[in-house]
């Protein structure tokens, strides 16, 4: 009876214990010992007068030089910001990404007034993530951010309420890409109760870990912020998506919202009866976006709003998305199936790279030519068919190994896995003809952004702090690298065939999250002319396109067509007419300010020596008196499609015209007519680049390429986000910043 009796005891103090630490973990997967990841306080006030009509003057000062007569103010702006509310900058603030922790909406509101000094900003994290709690959190910031702001006729600075609608399709065919939505207002009528979602791919990512796997990531780290991340998608998984065939303003105000294509997207909005504008970014961004992507699709009937997409991103701390290439990473047959292309001496696809090193692996094995060629061929097809998740289909295979394959080796600081296709060039040049008599265009202006996740507005006024001021990011150490990799294999001379449907790889595994951390840079900036600085004048310089991007620095760019007929003689950048006599066009350019080390003495007197340092890592905005001298003028003429089927290469003219400037610190102004024009009698746009003279950026050399006699990469150096590259390092490379002119856009015909 004793030994039975203590036998019983040991049973249920065993299954007593089991179950508590069942419990346990179930607590922990909950996120019962994580913090809620919260707004922030906004530490900084007003900037003081002086430094707001300081940078007035200056720009008046340099229009004047160049003879802009009533010169407009040019305010410089980041309209593509994250916080760590968004899913994807939650994760990169994870020790195990060498993270920082938290950067809320009040540290994008303290960076964009004192570290980046900028005239105005958006927010925009993912609505994917974003739950009823965040997004009044969010809207409460931004009202704070700018109430500090001061008088709403002459605010310091101007934020937009925003969110991203972030769409990833699985094929060309349903891949439509990322779009941020900007609010004009801030009153309660003016924004929607909820941000609408994408659905889909990008919040599956937040639905897919359970309490155990939350209870993993939580006790894996042992760090306090692995049990905020268990809270932040615990917190996410108990909201409700919202039913469907509701009107907007009836549908639960906690739901979460969503439209998984375009055109849902915009009745949604049109819905809501708010101020809006939607802006597609990162078009030719190859991380997410599946191989022979184009927007043809884009401008059918109602998956194009002309009245809400009147803007384009062309730069990004994602790189370049402006220019168009006739090659492709995949072509497909009548039927419709996927095949690998050829390289040619300006590319190189990663399909075809895959075969060669299955090749070079299988005659170092001493295998017969024929099963070799074979599993060349091979190796190609399967690239091809796991579409995004080509590389694993290499056994084994390095991310040097791939070499340049997959890249645009032409382009400007150039998206990663460039996908041409979506470009902002392709983009302008496409018409659809379903209604014959009335072809169809997209007409966007230009404008760049950071793309930042780290919530720091205008990331490119210094070329400094690579990991914290890019996306590169990684692990600390090879055992933590291991985690985030999917499953070591060992290298092999056959290639295996991905199957999305029995794949145990995670999502965020199937990327090129490595290859990729070379092509990561400090971000762009739009540029407005405005006469006034306060919202609505910025809003509706928006709207009338009369707005430029920049890659970094803030150049001053002018481009008028100056003999359009009627009263207003003078069109600026962003506008429209029709004309049957030769275009004449002026540009005016002058480069941005040196950057004295540190930061200025309003920053140091408005923020702590720790919030500087944390925040602004040191550095900040900090201008000299000295301008960088513009280089030249490029001008890309673009005759959009006539008729279906118009090969689109030949109709982009890149560049077109170049004119070399003298080097006069002043800035450069050119003249130049289209006297074509009036022979070729068809619709044409024009817009133009000022290039500043060559300086140093990060990753501008990408993969860094050590190139053979005949030109082709022979190795590559990458730029690793994690410890394979010492931090420290900002892997400078030589550039030629610059700023995009919105085209101007001139139809051919009698005025009108």
């Amino acid at each position: 009876m004793i030994r039975g009796s203590m036998l019983k005891r040991i049973v249920l103090g065993t299954v007593l214990l089991v179950l508590s630490g069942v419990a346990g973990l179930y607590i922990v997967g909950q996120g019962w010992f994580g913090q809620p990841e919260l707004a922030g306080e906004i530490a900084g006030a007003r900037l003081p007068d002086k430094v707001v009509a300081g940078h007035a003057a200056g720009v008046e000062a340099a229009s004047r030089q160049l003879g802009v007569e009533e010169p407009k103010q040019i305010l410089f702006g980041d309209l593509h910001v994250h916080t760590t509310f968004s899913f994807d900058a939650f994760l990169m603030s994870l020790p195990l990404l060498s993270g920082e922790g938290t950067h809320p909406p009040a540290d994008a509101c303290d960076f964009a007034r004192y570290c980046s000094t900028l005239d105005f900003w958006s927010i925009n994290d993912h609505a994917e993530a974003l739950t009823p709690t965040s997004w009044s959190q969010t809207v409460d910031s931004i009202r704070q951010c700018n109430e500090i702001s001061g008088d709403p006729a002459d605010p310091d600075m101007v934020a937009y309420l925003g969110w991203e609608w972030t769409q990833v399709g699985q094929t060309p065919e349903n891949h439509y890409g990322h779009k941020n939505v900007i609010l004009r207002g801030l009153d309660d009528d003016q924004i929607p109760t909820r941000p609408i979602a994408s659905g889909g791919v990008s919040a599956g990512a937040l639905r897919g870990p359970g309490v155990w796997a939350r209870a993993a990531i939580a006790l894996q780290g042992g760090e306090q912020r692995y049990h905020d991340f268990a809270r932040f998608v615990a917190d996410y998984q108990k909201i409700e998506a919202c039913p469907e065939g509701v009107g907007v303003r009836e549908l639960p105000a906690t739901c979460l919202e969503s439209a998984a294509t375009p055109d849902v997207f915009f009745e949604k909005l049109r819905q809501w009866n708010v101020p809006a504008m939607v802006i597609p970014h990162g078009t030719t961004w190859g991380f997410y976006t599946p191989p022979g992507s184009t927007w043809d699709k884009q401008l059918k009937g109602s998956m194009h709003d002309p009245d809400l997409q009147r803007l384009i991103e062309v730069f990004s701390g994602h790189g370049n998305s402006e220019e168009y290439r006739d090659w492709q990473a995949v072509h497909f047959d009548a039927q419709g199936k996927a095949h690998c292309p050829e390289p040619s001496p300006d590319y190189l696809p990663s399909c075809w790279r895959a075969g060669e090193i299955i090749g070079e692996r299988c005659a170092k094995e001493g295998l017969a030519a024929e099963e070799c060629e074979r599993r060349v061929v091979e190796a190609r097809q399967f690239y091809v068919d796991a579409v995004i998740a080509g590389h694993l289909t290499v056994p084994g295979v390095s991310v040097e190994e791939w070499l340049d394959s997959g890249q645009c080796k032409d382009c400007f600081q150039p998206a990663f896995n460039y996908r041409p296709g979506s470009s902002a060039q392709y983009i302008q040049a496409i018409s659809n003809f379903d209604d014959p008599a009335n072809p169809r265009r997209f007409r966007f202006g230009f404008m760049a952004s950071s793309d930042v996740h780290s919530a720091r507005p205008g990331t490119g006024y210094k070329e400094v702090n690579r990991n914290e001021m890019t996306e590169a990011s990684g692990a600390r150490t090879p055992e933590e690298r291991a985690i985030l990799m999917p499953p070591a294999v060992d290298p092999s001379a056959k290639a295996i065939p991905f199957d999305p449907v029995t794949t145990t790889t995670q999502a965020l595994q199937m990327v090129e999250a490595e290859r990729q951390a070379s092509f990561f840079l400090t971000g762009g900036l739009a540029a407005v002319h405005t006469s006034r600085r306060d919202r609505d004048s910025i809003w509706n310089a928006f709207e009338r396109r009369e707005i430029y991007g920049t890659s970094g620095p803030r150049i001053l760019l002018w481009f008028d067509l100056l003999n359009a007929p009627g009263e207003a003689e003078i069109v600026p950048m962003g506008g429209e007419t029709q004309m049957a006599a030769a275009p004449r066009f002026r540009v005016r350019a002058a480069g941005s300010f040196e950057q004295k080390p540190g930061c200025p003495e309003y920053t140091t007197a408005a923020l702590s020596a720790e919030r500087i340092e944390s925040l602004c890592k040191g550095e900040c905005y900090n201008p000299s008196d000295v301008r960088r001298k513009i280089s030249r003028i490029e001008v890309i003429r673009i005759q959009p499609q006539m008729k279906a089927g118009e090969d689109v290469g030949k109709l982009i003219e890149d560049p077109w015209r170049v004119f070399e400037c003298a080097g006069d610190p002043a800035g450069c102004v050119v003249e130049f007519s289209d006297d074509d024009f009036p022979g070729l009698a068809r619709d044409t746009l024009y817009y133009a680049r000022a290039i500043e003279e060559p300086g140093l950026a990060i990753n501008a050399k990408n993969l860094r390429c050590v190139y053979d006699d005949q030109g082709k990469c022979r190795k590559v150096e990458p730029c690793f986000g994690d410890f394979r590259t010492p931090f420290q390092d900002d892997c400078l490379g030589p550039t030629e910043e610059r700023a995009w002119s919105s085209p101007i856009f001139v139809d051919y015909g009698a005025a009108t």
